[in-house]
């Protein structure tokens, strides 16, 4: 699948000036660099519009008028959707991918909004078990599926696998997270957040601790041209104890992956437990696929 087009010309002029596989690849950079750029000028833009947490009267309202029809009981549908966003961001990198997972039948969407100020990982996965069990309370379900772009991924995984939140999420998708750690932009150790995904780190070696009986589904999505994973293959998950199936992603960088349709078919289908798959249909196996 194209990602964009607008370098194409240039393609013929790479070829003759750089051999044949440099040439391809800085194509394919130069491609996925100028969505970067694209999608990072349209969230801007989109930023505003999320520095608020999300309203919940309507989730109630509607949670209310369910509890009256048996025949609408919550339960009987898919479970709610958690969206859970990166460092420095807000719950409006999730704009097309909330809406693409409305309109396939995930009406139960919610995002979680943390302060950017948060400097621990544990006190984020705290706050995320504790908006978890509201949701539950408030919509009747057991259980909730989960998405986390970057560092969001992070604190979900932390809340699933140290906090005892595999009771309550059913799938755990994440979107460029470094689930073995980070070593890009060495000069940001600076901020306590950032020294806490570096590899080694002991929120890391949290994680690469033994946990048995984990309930949780992971499905992780990395890209090959992702420049903020170092290595790319820190945004897979590699644990002997959890059931994980990582999904390479080429052709786009880190802020794509929330945003890039050939990705929201394959989170949907994760969700919905079917395998992503690639475009002959063949279903996704465990340790990596193309999709984009």
């Amino acid at each position: 699948m194209k990602v964009t087009d607008a370098f194409e010309p240039f393609v013929p002029l790479c070829q003759r000036l750089l051999p044949c596989r440099l040439a391809g690849l800085s194509v394919a950079l130069l491609k996925a660099t100028a969505l970067e750029f694209a999608i990072l000028a349209g969230h801007l833009l989109l930023y505003p519009s999320g520095l608020m947490q999300e309203r919940r009267e309507a989730a109630a309202l509607q949670s209310a008028e369910d509890a009256e029809d048996p025949a609408r009981l919550p339960t009987q549908g898919p479970p709610p959707v958690v969206l859970l966003h990166g460092f420095i961001d807000n719950r409006s990198v999730f704009v097309l991918l909330r809406r693409s997972l409305v309109q396939h039948g995930r009406h139960r969407v919610e995002s979680l909004n943390y302060s950017p100020l948060t400097c621990d990982i544990r006190t984020a996965a705290e706050l995320l078990g504790r908006h978890i069990e509201e949701i539950c309370e408030r919509t009747g379900s057991q259980q909730v599926d989960v998405v986390g772009h970057s560092l969001g991924g992070l604190i979900a995984r932390y809340y699933v696998q140290c906090l005892g939140g595999d009771l309550r999420v059913r799938t755990l998708v994440t979107l460029g997270t470094p689930h073995s750690g980070t070593r890009v932009a060495p000069l940001a150790n600076a901020h306590p957040i950032v020294r806490q995904m570096r590899p080694e780190s002991p929120l890391i070696q949290e994680l690469q601790a033994p946990a048995p009986g984990c309930r949780t589904r992971f499905v992780s999505f990395w890209s090959d041209l992702d420049h903020l994973m170092d290595p790319l293959e820190s945004a897979c998950v590699d644990h002997p104890d959890l059931h994980a199936e990582n999904v390479r992603v080429t052709g786009v960088g880190h802020l794509a992956l929330p945003v890039h349709p050939a990705v929201a078919t394959g989170i949907r289908q994760a969700l919905d437990g079917t395998g992503t798959r690639d475009t002959n249909g063949t279903k996704a196996h465990r340790g990596g696929l193309t999709v984009a």
